[in-house]
């Protein structure tokens, strides 16, 4: 039986299946990004395109330096007792769960989350963009 993981990208915006991540999507969460981020016009920086591109197919959310720097295992950056060995037990994940241990449900519930978060963030700046064009 093959799964098709939660965590690989989006699968829905606003509870409409939206399919392959393409340029143009990139470009507009990019432009939305920059918005939420306060440039006007909203103008997407090359970090910009790459959380959106991160976003839209499933990356990682971190960006590269963050991930090199949590992948370093917790013995090499602190060592709570000296000399202490410690020992590792065996990881066993259930049937539904992601690498990090979350059920489909809960990946759904913090996919959810998160677009609405974008969503409110992206309806501020525009909010506050209008307000800033009257005021001029």
């Amino acid at each position: 039986m093959t799964k098709n993981p939660l965590n690989k990208g989006i699968l829905t915006e606003n509870a409409i299946g939206i399919g392959t991540a393409t340029q143009q999507m990139v470009a507009t969460r990019a432009r939305e990004l920059a918005a939420i981020a306060g440039r006007v016009p909203p103008q997407p920086s090359q970090a910009d395109f790459e959380q959106a591109k991160r976003e839209l197919t499933g990356g990682p959310e971190m960006d590269p330096v963050e991930a090199v720097l949590e992948s370093i295992p917790e013995s090499e950056r602190w060592d709570p007792v000296p000399g202490s060995t410690g020992r590792h037990t065996p990881e066993s994940l259930g049937e539904d769960e992601d690498s990090e241990g979350k059920s489909e449900s809960a990946q759904l519930v913090e996919e959810g989350i998160k677009e609405a978060e974008h969503d409110q963030m992206l309806q501020a700046a525009r909010v506050a963009q209008k307000r800033d064009r009257r005021g001029l």
